[in-house]
């Protein structure tokens, strides 16, 4: 039983034996609500995520970050959220382009990339993000239901063979 003590000690005294990484064992989840639709992002990176947003227009997902110090940065997304033909994304750093590797599943994505102690942003750009209903769909349907309405309240048929 000593024995054992005496082996087992210094793993228990020198703790980076027992450190894991949280980086890739424990992803944290951010949950990201836009419109009508909420999405479960998991991520891991060294510092704090502040938030996520979509950008419409630019069509891309924001993240901000605070206390960041050299890591791997993985962010999982739903493919419903943001897609890019052949997943050839963009990444932004602080304004500066990064390599990443992506590692695909059925309906979801994850991104790995390198961000430097100090990041305060990313974009993570595609060409497509989840859209919101388009107001000019309603215009035509409006058009498309006066044009039945009145050709059926018509008594001279336009169509006769």
């Amino acid at each position: 039983m000593i024995y054992w003590i005496l082996f087992l000690l210094p793993l228990l005294i020198n703790p980076a034996f027992a450190q894991t990484s949280s980086e890739f064992t424990n992803p944290l989840q951010y949950v990201l609500r836009f419109d009508d639709h909420t999405f479960d992002i998991l991520y891991t990176v060294n510092g704090d995520v502040l938030a996520m947003d979509i950008d419409r227009e630019s069509k891309s997902l924001l993240v901000g970050l605070e206390n960041t110090k050299d890591s791997n940065f993985s962010i999982t997304l739903n493919s419903e959220l943001i897609s890019a033909p052949n997943n050839e994304f963009v990444i932004l750093v602080d304004g500066q382009d990064m390599d990443y590797e992506i590692f695909t599943a059925t309906d979801s994505f994850t991104l790995s990339f390198f961000v430097p102690t100090g990041t305060q942003e990313i974009e993570i750009i595609g060409t497509y993000v989840i859209p919101e209903f388009p107001i000019g769909a309603i215009f035509v349907l409006i058009i498309m239901v006066t044009f039945v309405i009145f050709f059926t309240k018509t008594k001279t048929s336009f169509f006769k063979l």
